[in-house]
């Protein structure tokens, strides 16, 4: 199990994601991600499900037409890890 980040190490890793932010009410961060279209919000999803499932770390996320909302935790963790700010930035890049 990864550990949680916290303290300085956790605002360190947190600074190098852009447009992430904490979950209120939870140890999580979340992300809107806009796209052209369906075809290219439903691409990019698949492409960062086969991350997941390479990574083991499943994002919660919704769909609607060409929007992707994501909320990322380590729920063995108990909250935010590094392997969630890895994930987030395999998102942006995958995104970008």
């Amino acid at each position: 199990m990864p550990p949680r980040l916290e303290g300085p190490e956790r605002a360190a890793a947190l600074s190098t994601l852009a447009g992430w932010t904490e979950v209120e009410g939870r140890d999580a961060i979340s992300k809107r991600f806009v796209f052209a279209d369906f075809n290219v919000a439903f691409g990019w999803m698949s492409r960062v499900a086969l991350l997941a499932e390479k990574m083991d770390h499943h994002p919660e996320w919704s769909n609607v037409y060409r929007t992707v909302d994501v909320t990322l935790s380590t729920h063995d963790a108990g909250g935010l890890s590094a392997l969630d700010i890895a994930m987030a930035r395999a998102m942006d890049a995958m995104a970008a």
